[in-house]
């Protein structure tokens, strides 16, 4: 009987190991664009959801729908991926990012950029389903989102550009909705910041000791012991222009309670953040999920109660 070949075994092993490459690389492009951890998905994703219906009234068009809901986690991830690659040095010396793909030297920095500029080419390629001036105004997001993560380095007002960035999001919807903007939208865009900085504050307040040591710049970092009652500031300036947001738009009752739900919400996180300890201060960042949900709940019940 003929023996089998010396050389069938390790055909099969290269085979196998192969597929253990592929599905290593695809993991860390997974975990490079943070599609394995959507959070930072959905707090970009509510806003753009509140000014989709307020821009329409109520239901906004089903395509723009799409094409939103697309593009915020398209952008997300693009924003993930410039984010490592400018903290690549740094990453690995912070204790809750040291095992990110490019600390690791699980993606070289060729591969970062090359899937950002795919990414962002994705995206450009889903807002050209919209308008001229939508399509315009595209091009300052992808401004602030490539801006934002080398901020650290020269100002300790780095949430304020991602705030910017992420409600960046506001004028887009308006503008691809109802083809203009004004002043209620800026409105929106300013309450949008201003949240923004309050829960990547708390996320900041994570690191702050780590991030002492390596030189990176930040809110909490700025605000030192005073963090708490800088946060409990902003989280008050943010419902104060939602209010206003309400009365501009013409909002109800349930809009109101909406708020209200955010601010019991608000009120938990101080409760979690008492003693400045990793842990909790990261589970008020992700909570914060539902600070948006609330609002956008409140929005969508307004509409359909006065319809």
């Amino acid at each position: 009987m003929k023996r089998p070949s010396a050389q069938s075994p390790r055909r099969r092993g290269g085979s196998s190991s192969s597929r253990i490459d592929w599905r290593g690389r695809l993991s860390a492009y997974l975990r490079l664009t943070r599609l394995n951890r959507p959070i930072g998905s959905f707090l970009l994703l509510w806003p753009t959801l509140w000014a989709l219906w307020l821009a329409a009234g109520g239901v906004p068009d089903w395509d723009l729908l799409v094409i939103f809901v697309l593009g915020v986690f398209v952008m997300r991830s693009a924003g993930c991926v410039i984010n490592d690659y400018a903290d690549r040095h740094f990453d690995g010396h912070v204790k809750r990012t040291k095992a990110r793909p490019m600390a690791t030297g699980e993606v070289s920095e060729r591969e970062a950029l090359s899937l950002f500029v795919g990414l962002c080419l994705l995206a450009f390629v889903l807002v050209l389903f919209t308008d001229t001036f939508t399509v315009k105004l595209s091009l300052g997001g992808v401004a602030l989102a490539f801006c934002y993560p080398f901020m650290k380095r020269y100002t300790h007002l780095p949430q304020v550009v991602l705030g910017a960035a992420f409600a960046w999001a506001i004028p887009m919807a308006f503008a691809a909705q109802r083809g203009s903007l004004g002043t209620d939208v800026w409105l929106l865009y300013t309450a949008v910041l201003l949240w923004t900085v309050v829960y990547d504050t708390l996320y900041a307040m994570v690191d702050r000791d780590d991030d002492l040591k390596v030189g990176i710049k930040s809110t909490a970092v700025l605000f030192g012991d005073l963090d708490r009652a800088m946060v409990a500031v902003l989280q008050g300036l943010t419902l104060y222009a939602l209010v206003m947001v309400g009365g501009r738009f013409e909002l109800g009752v349930p809009y109101y309670l909406g708020l209200v739900a955010a601010a019991g919400l608000f009120g938990y996180h101080q409760y979690l953040i008492r003693f400045r300890e990793r842990d909790p201060c990261f589970r008020a960042f992700l909570n914060n999920n539902w600070v948006g949900f609330v609002i956008f709940a409140g929005i969508v019940i307004d509409f359909m109660v006065s319809q």
